[in-house]
């Protein structure tokens, strides 16, 4: 049999189960995009920007658990999805980087879009995979994207030069062979150790859970109650364990954790973590301490005691672990004042939040809480990188996992629309809720474009204050004066309208209920909608107030008293 390459590899990424590409074709991949339009069974959708077609695959991944494409040309189609690819790889997010390469049967130099794609991508992928020759492309695909599922997750970049998709190749082998599955079966007497120190009556653990432990599922409910021990999450994290249980503590425990919250873990006198690496931003800059001694769990051997020392070290998948661990431990009696103190911080946290609802701007707390009583549990958040990711971390209260996409260790801006299409095509039957800055809206707002062109129904919440707020409060904070954070005005309404986009304003709490009417019936009807909101950031995230406090803490004392003395002059005398 003889088939083209672009027939060969639409036929790799169909059997992969990928249902999407993301990308805008060029001259060197045309024969591609003409196969996959022949073969009907893998969708290309066309973005405005590469950088997008990155952000919007790892949306697929992350609502659905299903790996999506990142179809690129040679050269500048990399470069620009490379900070999407990059984002994947520190958020350990699968997805195949499929880059079409230069013609490598011509003796020429200096050919059209010619640079060492593979070098550029190797920092930020798990592995890279040039194909040589056509009987290589279906396997090669293949391997790369079991590559890119397995362990840790993570990005794969395959090189297809463009001659391997121009010419038939015969005898093309479409057969594969998946390696068998790395169970990462915890040992026996890690079990039996861990077991040990948690059924000591002497100790009483915290339980800390990353992304990592999501397959674990249901029995990490079983683990916290057998324990009763309150449950922190990172960010990445939200939604593992359900927030609406009573030992759920938090996102984070330590200086960017609400005081309830850090009171809470500083009773504990150990901590269970899972499918966590202890990282910058989840750890509010390290502004944390776990409880010792600690049991750190994860599939990847590299972070067990990476930033943190650890009693015991178990390189295992977070769902047999747990699995493994239940039986061991013996349950312990219901820990009733625990449960209220938890009850009772979240309903403090709340109470404060609220308390200002009503004014002139919209309150943060009060829109995340409408939203989710509108749209509903399954509904799906996209956050950006800044003060909308921190808010709804903060306030989003989630069941399960998938249902918080957002950019953390890389956190790179932009992420939020994009992400959102991805994430409402793996998901159709989820309301899909984009959560982007003013700031981060200019960087891909225009892929509601590909939104309204390709009938993507999703509600994109643009948070307006006219500055990185993010920055602009930490400026504030720490320097008493903004310097090129504060945003140039623009005109959304107008944008909107030259993009097809339903366009709505809401400028205070009590139009809440009306925005919140129109985004569910133009989402009912299929179609995108933007929302203007004039969101009040007059009030820092816990996350923010605490990463201030944790850097200022590890400053010399000399330099404590400088900066501190040069912020308040500034405020006093500007």
């Amino acid at each position: 049999m003889s088939l083209g390459g672009g027939a060969i590899v639409a036929r790799a990424l169909a059997d992969e189960g990928i249902r999407y590409t993301f990308g805008i074709p060029g001259t060197h991949n045309i024969e591609l995009y003409d196969a996959l339009a022949a073969a009907g069974r893998v969708r290309p959708v066309l973005v405005t920007d590469e950088q997008s077609a990155s952000f919007m695959a790892d949306g697929v991944w992350r609502a659905s658990g299903e790996l999506a494409c990142v179809n690129l040309v040679p050269g500048a189609g990399l470069t620009h999805a490379l900070s999407g690819i990059a984002e994947a790889f520190l958020d350990n997010v699968p997805l195949l980087v499929l880059g079409c390469g230069i013609r490598r049967d011509s003796a020429k130099a200096y050919q059209l879009h010619a640079i060492d794609q593979l070098a550029v991508a190797a920092p930020v992928t798990k592995g890279t995979f040039l194909i040589k020759q056509g009987a290589d492309l279906y396997s090669g695909i293949r391997r790369a994207c079991a590559l890119a599922r397995s362990g840790a997750p993570g990005p794969v970049m395959v090189e297809v030069p463009a001659e391997l998709y121009l010419f038939q190749h015969g005898g093309a082998d479409l057969a594969w062979s998946p390696p068998p599955p790395d169970a990462a079966v915890p040992q026996a007497r890690e079990i039996e150790r861990a077991a040990a120190l948690l059924n000591d009556p002497r100790i009483r653990p915290l339980v800390y859970l990353g992304l990592g432990a999501a397959r674990a599922g249901a029995d990490l409910v079983h683990l916290a109650e057998r324990l009763q021990a309150p449950v922190a999450t990172t960010f990445q994290g939200k939604g593992v364990f359900p927030e609406s249980h009573p030992l759920f503590l938090w996102n984070g425990f330590g200086a960017a954790a609400p005081p309830f919250a850090r009171r809470v873990a500083g009773q504990r006198n150990a901590t269970l973590a899972i499918g966590c690496r202890f990282g910058e931003v989840a750890t509010g800059s390290y502004g944390l301490t776990p409880p010792q001694p600690l049991i750190q769990v994860d599939i990847d051997p590299a972070v067990l005691g990476r930033n943190y020392p650890v009693a015991l070290g178990v390189t295992a998948d977070a769902a047999e672990f747990v699995r493994a661990l239940l039986p061991h431990l013996r349950p312990r009696p219901a820990d009733a004042e625990l449960a209220a103190q938890i009850r009772e911080g979240h309903a403090d946290v709340w109470g404060g939040a609220l308390e200002k609802a009503g004014g002139t701007k919209v309150t943060p707390a009060r829109l995340l809480k409408s939203l989710q009583d509108a749209l509903g549990p399954e509904t799906i958040f996209t956050a950006d990188s800044g003060n909308g990711l921190f808010l709804a971390m903060e306030w989003l209260r989630l069941e399960r996992p998938g249902r918080f996409l957002a950019p953390v260790d890389y956190s790179c801006m932009g992420y939020a629309v994009p992400a959102a299409l991805g994430a409402k095509l793996a998901r159709p039957e989820a309301p899909v809720v984009a959560l982007v800055g003013d700031g981060a809206f200019l960087m891909t707002g225009l892929e509601l474009l590909t939104a309204a062109s390709q009938n993507i129904p999703v509600a994109v919440f643009v948070l307006r204050d006219r500055e990185l707020a993010q920055i602009a409060q930490f400026q504030e904070t720490a320097l008493g004066r903004k310097t090129a954070s504060v945003l140039p005005d623009y005109d959304l309404a107008s944008l909107a309208r030259g993009m097809g986009v339903t366009y709505h304003r809401l400028g205070a709490d009590a139009g809440v209920p009306e925005a919140l009417a129109l985004v569910c019936e133009t989402l009912a009807a299929g179609r995108p909608i933007v929302v203007d909101t004039a969101i009040d950031y007059a009030a820092p995230t816990f996350f923010t107030a605490g990463v201030v406090r944790a850097n200022f803490g590890r400053l010399p004392w000399g330099d404590r008293l400088r900066f501190a003395a040069r912020a308040l002059t500034r405020k006093l005398f500007g």
